[in-house]
């Protein structure tokens, strides 16, 4: 496990923009049934997730007309039984992070996984995301 004084302004990242936390497996199970849309944000302490995910999801959700109705995020290493529950839902995708995933009414509809954030651009990953908000939110 991370030590919290890495993870926490990684976390701020997201929770300063409106995201909420998912931390225990229950939290997941009753965000995820929910119907609507739900953007997760799988973080982690990598540099893709700095460079290019963090950047990248907050891009999408800060410049798109449409966007889910719950951001979420939970961390790698650190929120390890979220985590866990989170990429139950994410099956059949092996686990990645940092990872992106879009679910709505509870069903995995849209998914960006870390060897798709490795080497791209933040721009790249917003463009992705707002042609999923496009399709899949109201």
């Amino acid at each position: 496990m991370y030590p919290a004084q890495i993870v926490i302004p990684m976390k701020e990242e997201l929770t300063e923009n409106g995201f909420d936390e998912l931390l225990t497996p229950l939290e997941v199970e009753e965000t995820l049934k929910k119907e609507g849309t739900t953007l997760v944000m799988i973080n982690s302490v990598c540099g893709c997730s700095a460079g290019s995910a963090r950047p990248g999801v907050l891009m999408a959700v800060h410049n798109s007309e449409k966007r889910p109705d719950r951001l979420t995020t939970s961390f790698a290493g650190f929120d390890i039984e979220a985590v866990q529950k989170l990429r139950e839902h994410l099956l059949p995708y092996p686990p990645s992070s940092p990872a992106i995933a879009i679910f709505k009414d509870g069903s995995l509809v849209h998914m960006i996984e870390r060897h798709q954030i490795e080497g791209r651009p933040a721009q790249m990953i917003a463009q992705n995301l707002i042609a999923a908000f496009d399709e899949y939110c109201n």
